[in-house]
């Protein structure tokens, strides 16, 4: 059988894990937690050079009304990030046939930590404070497509957000769009090969 692809990079903290209920719950609920986030990926994006993660975080979160002693309990709270339910397993399938990588946009530190939550052993991870700049920048992707060794056409990149997708289509990579949230972004809908509310249908593209 022909595979579709050689390898398969994932975003970590939204494709993989449910970061969204972590800053959630930091936040004091939903919809400033969700605005936090968003804020801090708009930030990351206009980010020129990595700056230090957990700072970038405390910035977003000073602009929508969160104070800092909050915020600072993000990085204390990493060890209850959670994997999405069937993460963990659909990542070992594919890791058994695929190489496989993870890209993080946080520190070196905290993107080994959030990779122990899924207990799978990758190829390739990298965080924003490696490569040297954050998501969707096209550095870090290139960085991660050399460390596995294949050309983009030959990756599947599977997205947890809209700054994602955008970022890896631009590089030539399909896009696998986990958008658990249910984030509306028809522009984005449109770049990715599948939109989906899990990651089941992964199955079907590189299994």
């Amino acid at each position: 059988m022909t595979r579709h692809y050689d390898a398969v990079l994932f975003d970590l903290l939204s494709a993989l894990l449910d970061s969204w209920a972590l800053w959630d719950d930091v936040a004091g609920g939903s919809s400033l937690g969700r605005e936090w986030r968003m804020h801090f990926l708009d930030a990351a994006c206009r980010t020129a050079s990595y700056r230090p993660y957990l700072g970038l975080v405390a910035e977003s979160a000073n602009a929508v009304g969160i104070a800092k002693t909050q915020a600072d309990m993000l990085g204390n709270r990493w060890s209850e990030l959670i994997p999405w339910p069937e993460a963990t397993s659909i990542v070992a399938e594919i890791a058994s046939t695929t190489k496989i990588g993870v890209i993080s946009n946080c520190s070196e530190e905290l993107a080994l930590q959030a990779v122990d939550r899924l207990g799978v052993s990758f190829d390739v991870v990298l965080s924003a404070e490696r490569a040297g700049y954050y998501k969707s920048d096209r550095r870090i992707y290139e960085k991660a497509i050399e460390e596995i060794g294949q050309t983009p056409e030959r990756i599947l990149y599977v997205a947890g957000s809209p700054y994602d997708v955008r970022g890896a289509a631009a590089i030539g990579m399909s896009v696998y769009w986990h958008n658990r949230i249910g984030l509306v972004d028809i522009e984005v809908d449109s770049m990715a090969i599948e939109s989906s509310e899990n990651l089941l249908g992964l199955r079907s593209l590189v299994v």
